[in-house]
Parts: C-alpha cells; structure tokens; sequence
C-alpha cells in the first residue's frame, strides 16, 4: 500500500489516473496531455505500474494503459477508513434523524 501512497504523491500521476477513469489511452495520448518530456512521463507511468494503480497493454509498438479498478477500489477503502468516514457517516445519519425528529415536533 506504501507504493500506492506513493504514486499519488505527485500531480501529474494524479492528473493520469483522473485521464484513465474516463479511458484506456495509449501512452502518446497521455503524453499529448502533458508538457513535460516523454522519458519523464513514461517514469511517473512506471511508478503507477508498480503501485498496480494501471495495467498496461502492448499490441506491437503501441501500449495502452487502464485504471486498474480493483487497487483503485481498495485504496479508496484504505483511505475512507483512515479518515473514519465510517463514523462520520453514522454521525450524519444521526444528525439527520434528530433533524427530522425535530420537524416533526414543530409540525
């Protein structure tokens, strides 16, 4: 998980997996996205394949890189968690009945 933290560290990384939750895209419509070097690109997509963020396809000479759902799933699960999003999500459910209890009172 360290190397999925990892991956996400840095903006373009980032801007990448927002690009492949719309779409597969070969790694020249990435790089048409982006205004840096094409070796520098082609480490940050390195960085996301070791993290499993991407799976990358090759037919001949072109690579066509994906979102990899599952790793993507699981971090934001990681991440809600770390968060307690799960309480917090009790406390509105809470706030929301006591809210409503309180309409009906004025009614």
């Amino acid at each position: 998980m360290d190397s999925t933290y990892r991956a996400l560290s840095h903006p373009i990384r980032r801007k990448v997996l927002r690009l492949l939750r719309q779409r597969a895209h070969t790694a020249g419509e990435l790089a048409d996205q982006f205004d840096i070097a094409k070796p520098t690109l082609s480490g940050h997509l390195n960085v996301l394949k070791q993290a499993e963020l991407v799976t990358v396809d090759r037919k001949g000479t072109t690579l066509t890189y994906r979102l990899n759902m599952s790793v993507a799933e699981e971090l934001i699960e990681n991440l809600l968690a770390l968060l307690g999003v799960e309480a917090t999500m009790d406390l509105q459910l809470n706030l929301s009945d006591e809210t409503e209890m309180k309409e009906e009172k004025d009614d």
